[in-house]
């Protein structure tokens, strides 16, 4: 089956590859990718390119002069 996974973000914009049959955990919302285990890393290694939590970037760029 192509479509076996899917990926999935949360509030702090984290993002993890979930199995497309299961339902989507609380916390989490689809992303807009599924697929191929690999069409869903390479999506991830597209989309997230700062690994540091939201609230951690934010607090940082509010704190930044």
């Amino acid at each position: 089956m192509v479509d076996e996974h899917r990926v999935l973000v949360n509030d702090e914009e984290q993002y993890a590859l979930w199995p497309r049959h299961k339902e989507i955990p609380p916390g989490w919302r689809d992303a807009g990718c599924a697929g191929s285990r690999q069409d869903c890393l390479d999506f991830v290694d597209r989309t997230w390119t700062d690994m540091r939590p939201r609230s951690v970037r934010d607090h940082l760029a509010a704190t930044q002069p």
